[in-house]
């Protein structure tokens, strides 16, 4: 089968990207991507402007989403959803319900850097967001780059926003079974996003890509913009043992911001069937 140019998650500025969904769009025709996903965090307001976007230039496109999910002790997990039906209302209410919680979330992230010396972090992490509903610690990050407190948003991760250091709070998003049910009422297909994020043991990560099978999960994302060569031979692994459709995805929020651009990725192995290859 001929390798086809796929970028199966991105972010525009409806969630914590720095490009209009439009923009997102272009920058992926431009680099030669011939199907895309836009995979909003908790959101699926950009779809509609992005897919028009890629009807006019002739690029293949999925409805996509990012759902925030609870795992285990304080682990936040990012389930993609892909080929969801953007006006489902069981998803729409599932969405609705997570966004809820981030403006509390947000409140209790100021107070915590406010500690430490970094002053108005939530008004200023406001002038960063497109929906205020979508407020994310990415927005937090800018900002903080904006006070010269760190020259990038992956140095305000490492030093401040990343579980145990001090701009961090634990929050309860939704459960996997909760999302999985979403996306697949939804008419979509549930791949895990970046597994090699996750701080995770060994016999967690078992566990989770266990029961996200039993859920009816079907994808990994092997290659991703997060992912060295040791990690896609990983879970280019686990994709084989579990019985997993395989994922290509840049996780791209912005230029200058992200680990790889649209498109700029590695092909998958051979061997692994693509999850482009269902919808």
């Amino acid at each position: 089968m001929k390798a086809i140019n796929a970028d199966l998650h991105c972010h525009s500025t409806v969630s914590d990207g720095l490009l209009a969904p439009a923009d997102v769009v272009r920058r992926a025709h431009e680099n030669g991507v011939e199907l895309l996903a836009l995979t909003d965090h908790d959101e699926l307001g950009g779809l509609a402007e992005a897919r028009a976007a890629a009807a006019e230039l002739g690029l293949g496109f999925v409805n996509g989403v990012e759902v925030s999910i609870s795992w285990g002790d304080d682990q936040t997990v990012h389930i993609v959803g892909l080929g969801v039906d953007p006006e489902h209302a069981g998803l729409r209410a599932g969405l609705e319900s997570i966004r809820s919680g981030r403006d509390s979330r947000a409140a209790r992230m100021a107070a915590e850097l406010d500690k430490v010396g970094i002053h108005g972090a939530y008004e200023g992490a406001l002038k960063h967001v497109g929906n205020p509903a979508l407020i994310s610690r990415a927005h937090f990050a800018r900002y903080i780059v904006e006070l010269g407190h760190a020259r990038d948003v992956k140095s305000v991760f490492d030093h401040w926003l990343a579980k145990g250091k001090p701009g961090y709070v634990n929050h309860a998003w939704a459960t996997l079974e909760d999302g999985l049910r979403w996306i697949h009422d939804a008419g979509g297909i549930a791949v895990i996003a970046h597994p090699g994020r996750y701080r995770l043991s060994g016999a967690e990560r078992l566990e989770m890509y266990g029961m996200f099978r039993d859920l009816g999960g079907r994808g990994i994302e092997v290659i991703s913009g997060a992912h060295k060569a040791d990690d896609v031979a990983e879970f280019a692994h686990i994709a084989r043992k579990f019985g997993f459709l395989a994922s290509r995805a840049s996780d791209f929020h912005g230029p200058g911001e992200s680990w790889i651009d649209l498109g700029k990725l590695p092909d998958l192995p051979d061997d692994l069937t693509p999850v482009w290859t269902h919808f």
